[in-house]
């Protein structure tokens, strides 16, 4: 143990953290449609059977990182749409794909109204079982950039294995903290589902990235996490201002 693999497990402990904030918000969204009472233990649950399921990813990644990174098929349509297609790749692609689903069908559901309360009585009935896999599922396809992260910054195994128990452990203590703000502010929850939206699209066009998509002979460059923090926070941005607009224009009408 030296100075040096404390260091790279401080840094890898907040990297952890960074990459964390799309599945925390994935997670606070999907606990919701299980019953009250049960939230928080569906949110625990989920992420501490995910923290088992990355180590062995990681595991895994280490013995057979070669066998995700080589291509299984390809699609070669010359000039309209040309990509060769590995493991990782079509895992992102699939959970991408899912995280704009959700998205796009809590903001239907959100923008009628009339069916709005109906629809959230049903929701509350899903099975805590089908959710606690779900955020299971969607936390080990996050999980890929930290891993791989962890094992480009470093070959001592405990180092990689104790960062991603760390961060797993804090994921479970702010994902309630998280949700909690989220019940408290209502209004922020569209502002979520759009950042989540945003997810699903970085996803995508990271998938993308990895497959050397090219569409109509354009090549599909991955979102960066600089590009995606700088939209989330333009988007937050917009959403203070336009509240504090409301708010001006509904004491200006008194």
């Amino acid at each position: 143990m030296t100075i040096e693999n404390f260091l790279t497990l401080g840094m890898l402990i907040m990297l952890q953290i960074v990459l964390g904030i799309d599945n925390l918000l994935y997670i606070s969204l999907a606990s919701k449609n299980a019953a009250p009472e049960k939230q928080s233990m569906v949110r625990k649950l989920g992420v501490g059977l995910a923290i088992f399921l990355r180590i062995a990813l990681l595991f895994i990644l280490v013995k057979l990182i070669d066998f995700f990174q080589d291509p299984i098929f390809g699609i070669h349509a010359i000039d309209i749409f040309e990509g060769s297609f590995n493991i990782h790749s079509m895992i992102v692609f699939l959970g991408g794909g899912f995280i704009i689903y959700t998205a796009v069908k809590e903001i239907w559901h959100m923008i009628s109204l009339e069916e709005h309360t109906n629809i959230e009585k049903q929701e509350k009935k899903q099975s805590t079982t089908k959710i606690i896999i779900m955020i299971v599922i969607m936390n080990v396809v996050f999980s890929f950039d930290s891993i791989l992260s962890a094992i480009a910054l470093t070959d001592v195994l405990w180092v990689q294995a104790v960062a991603i128990i760390a961060g797993g452990v804090l994921m479970i203590w702010l994902a309630d903290k998280v949700s909690v703000f989220l019940q408290k502010n209502r209004m922020y929850e569209v502002l979520g589902l759009f950042i989540l939206f945003l997810v699903g699209i970085m996803l995508l066009t990271e998938a993308g990235h990895l497959a050397h998509l090219h569409i109509f002979g354009s090549e599909i460059a991955a979102m960066n996490k600089t590009t995606f923090y700088f939209v989330l926070v333009i988007l937050v941005l917009i959403d203070i201002v336009q509240g504090k607009y409301q708010k001006k224009l509904s004491k200006a009408k008194k």
